[in-house]
Parts: structure tokens; sequence; C-alpha cells
């Protein structure tokens, strides 16, 4: 009895000391945590917008944003986690938690009762880069240009949006096209290849590309329209808000703040604290009256027409090129002279090796890059059309190369044997019995085309999907993409329900 008692006492002895253990972590942890339990702070961001947020040479994300972001942090005791956003996907993810708020030069003007608001920080305004040498001088001579700004922002707003001046729409109507890309650098790849003639951009961004990219672009005089920055928060979140608002306050009381905006150029830019920076922040965070259901999903749906148009017809012209292309791929894949062959593989293991995204830029800027080639804003359809077949091709002319190989010898010896000639034995009886046994995997590949046609915005080119994430971002709302995936998803259907019937007609064959 002595002994199993003994046994319990160290048995219970252990288990105390493993739930002090325990209890001393947890209450290590508590001492760093704020008044309500947090300790971290993720801010999303845009990793491609220097100054306020960029990824430097040694790879760690930097920018006058984080850098007051981590100060924020240090002072509250939380663990500042950066996480790069996709800027059209950014309301969904502050709605779903993913993110605390959205602090990288977040336009606040015009999207007042869309979130929680921070005061501003920042002044800026909205300029236009043209090339130099190219004779635009103000922004009446942008008429007729080819005009690019970043999807869903304050450039896009200033000439499409709401609360866009009577000046910039009519200016926006002179444009020869107004096109969205995802990122600056796309737009800066735009301009200097010639197929486009201005970028439209932030001037604390405009200025930063200018010091980066020498005397090779021009920013003219005249500003778009005039903006503020500031620090959204999920419609509501006012604590959340305000605890991030009080450490902003006390570093701009002690000289932090200023200090910070002095290491990244921007002391001129700054406002915090000055008259008429708090309208946003004062404002009620009350969510505003929506439109119901229906009327949300027709008025969606009729802003994604375009983009299914656009989808259309990357997917039936990408087919009408490519799986004949592949065919001749195929055949010169078996030819008997080296060389033939060999450029063939080549090819092939390129296509298939490679992103179809980088493909498409290739294909798109690869002739100024190479040549010296101007490339106009009208090339840019047929690049992702060119693109997409030559990197279809290639997955095309493998999937025939094993078809072929798999149909016996003796087939070609007995057409032989019928005198049938080497055209007419591969016509009328190899290429039957090939398109018989390749149909379900050239079934896989048209399916996975439906989905790759997304990769167009890659050339600013916009269909649906795209699409779909502007818009999402405009109201934001996720219902857009939900609308999109069932697009595909009906349009797929529609794709395997058609090959499975011609399957079922091919099967004669047997």
């Amino acid at each position: 009895m002595d002994f199993y008692m003994a046994k319990n006492i160290r048995k219970a002895v252990l288990l105390l000391a493993m739930l002090s253990v325990i209890v001393g972590m947890f209450t290590a942890c508590s001492n760093k945590k704020s008044d309500d339990g947090r300790t971290t702070f993720t801010v999303g961001f845009d990793a491609e917008f220097p100054p306020y947020g960029y990824k430097d040479d040694s790879g760690e994300y930097v920018g006058f944003d984080l850098d007051l972001a981590q100060e924020v942090c240090e002072r509250n005791g939380w663990n500042l986690v950066k996480q790069p956003i996709d800027w059209d996907s950014k309301d969904m993810e502050l709605s779903s938690g993913s993110i605390d708020c959205i602090w990288n030069g977040f336009t606040l003007n015009g999207r007042e009762r869309e979130y929680t608001w921070s005061k501003a920080y920042i002044d800026n305004s909205q300029v236009v880069i043209v090339k130099s040498g190219l004779g635009i001088k103000k922004l009446e001579d942008l008429k007729g240009k080819v005009v690019i700004v970043q999807a869903d922002s304050s450039a896009l707003a200033a000439f499409t949006g709401e609360d866009a001046t009577e000046e910039n729409l009519a200016l926006a109507a002179q444009f020869k096209t107004l096109q969205q890309v995802s990122d600056y650098n796309s737009a800066f790849m735009n301009l200097e290849s010639g197929s486009a003639d201005a970028v439209c951009m932030d001037m604390g961004v405009a200025k930063y590309q200018l010091e980066q990219r020498g005397n090779k672009f021009t920013m003219l005089d005249e500003t778009v329209s005039s903006e503020q920055y500031g620090i959204g928060f999920k419609l509501g979140n006012t604590a959340l808000r305000d605890e991030v608002q009080t450490s902003l306050n006390d570093m701009l009381a002690d000289g932090t703040f200023d200090k910070i905006a002095e290491k990244w150029g921007l002391t001129d830019s700054v406002c915090l604290g000055e008259e008429g920076t708090d309208s946003a922040y004062l404002l009620d965070s009350t969510s505003t009256t929506k439109d119901s259901f229906g009327e949300r999903l027709v008025d969606i749906v009729k802003q994604l027409s375009s983009g299914m148009l656009a989808t259309l017809a990357i997917f039936f012209l990408t087919l009408i090129f490519s799986m004949p292309l592949g065919l001749l791929v195929c055949e010169i894949r078996k030819s008997r002279i080296g060389i033939v062959r060999w450029i063939a593989r080549i090819y092939i293991s390129i296509m298939r090796g490679t992103p179809l995204m980088l493909q498409l830029l290739v294909v798109f800027f690869g002739p100024y890059y190479l040549f010296g080639m101007k490339v106009t804003a009208t090339y840019r359809f047929y690049a992702v059309i060119i693109g997409f077949a030559l990197n279809y091709a290639a997955y095309f002319a493998e999937i025939y190369r094993g078809g072929i190989e798999s149909i016996p010898k003796g087939q070609y010896e007995a057409a032989e044997v019928l005198g049938y000639s080497k055209v007419q034995t591969f016509w009328k009886i190899i290429f039957p019995q090939m398109v018989k046994r390749v149909l379900p995997p050239v079934t896989n590949e048209v399916i996975t085309l439906v989905k790759d046609t997304s990769l167009a915005f890659a050339l600013a080119y916009t269909e649906m999907f795209t699409l779909a994430k502007q818009v999402a971002a405009s109201t934001a709302s996720i219902m857009p993409l939900f609308i999109a995936g069932l697009f595909y998803y009906i349009f797929n259907f529609l794709v395997a329900m058609v090959m499975e019937k011609l399957e079922k007609r091919m099967q004669y064959f047997d």
C-alpha cells in the first residue's frame, strides 16, 4: 500500500510541476499582450509600392509605412506581421480577419464610409509619368494616348470613380484606352516598350521610381488629383484603430514620426496632426444600406459580361491555333533529322518547364528588349493568343506523340501491304485511332486552358477573373468571385460534356 501511495504522490508532484511550467508559459505570454489580449498586429500591404512598402535587395520587406507599423507594435508590445497581399483582394483579406488593417499608401478619399479610418498622415497627389522625348508636356497632350493605372488604385478612381471631377472624366474619355495592371513594374515595362504612353500614379511612388530609373522618364507638372493616406481598419473596429492612433499621436509628439518620414524622404508630404486630417476618423463607423441580393447579382453579371467574352475569345482562339500547331510540332519531334528533332525537344522543354505568365511577358515585351521594336497597344491581344497557343501546342504535341506511338507497328505494315502511301496511312488509319486514344488527356488540357485564361492579366488584358477581382475590390464583396467561379464551373462542365460525347462517337474504332 505504501508503495502505491508513494507512486501516486510522485505522479501528483510531476503533474503539478508540469502544470506550473504551462501556467508560467501562459503568464509570460500574457505579459506581452495588450488590454484586448492582442500579441500580434498583421499589416496588409502591397509589396511593390515603394517607398511605402516593398522588398529590398536583401529580401526584407521595408518601407515608410512598415517602419511606422513596427514602431506602433513596439510601443504596444505586439509582434508585427508583414503580410503582402494582392491589392485587388485587400477587402476580402480584411473582412476575413487574415489582416488587421490595410497600411500601405492607402487613399481614404472616396472610401470614407467603407472602412474605419485612422487620421490622415500623408498628403499625396496623382501625377503622370511619360517617356522622355515623346512631346507630352501637359495633361491635354494625353488625348488619343494609352494610359496605364494600377488596378483599384486612386489613379483609376480619379479617372473613372464616382467622385472623379468632370475635368478628369472628360480627359479619360479622350484617352485611346485606359488600361489596368497589377503592379508598377509592369506599368513601366509597358511605358518603356512603347505599348503605353503614360502611367498615372501616386506622387511618392513616382518620385521613387524616377530616382531608380534615371532620366528615361519625366513627370508632368500638372497633377490629376490630390488625396490623403490613412490606415484602413475593418468597418466598426474602432478599438484597434484607437490603439494605433494613440501610438501615432505619441510618435508625432516625441519626434519619432518625423524622423521616420525624414528617413524615407517624405518630410514634405506628412500631414498628421494638421487641421482637416481627422474628417474620416470622426465619421460614424457603421455600415451603409446596400442593394438587395438580386439587384447586386444582376449588376455584377452586367459588369462581368465583357470579361466573359474576353475569356471565351482567348479559349477558342488558343484551341484553333494550338491544336494543329501541336500536331506539326509532334511530327517535327519525330523527325529523323537530328537537329530538327532536337529543336522541337528544346521548344517543348522550354514551354513545359517555364511559367506561362513568363512566356506571355516574353512574347509581348521581347520584341522591344531584344530588337528595339516598339510594342503597340493593339499587339497586346495578339501577344496573349500567341503566348497561349505556343504554350499549349507543346503540351498537345507530347499528347499526340504518345497516342501515335501507342499504335502497333502492324497497322503501318498492313497499310503498306494494301498500297497506302505514308500520308494516306497517317490520315486514314493512324490519325483516327490516335484521336480516340488522346481524347482524355486532351480534355484535361482543354479544361486547364479555361482556368489559365486568367493569366492574360500579366499583359494588362482584362479577362473575366481579373475583372471579377476588380469588381470585388470596388464593391467590397466576394460575390463577383463566386459568380466568376460559377462561370468557370459551368464552362468546364460543358467542355467535359462535349468531349465525353465525342469519345462515345469514337467508339466505332474498336
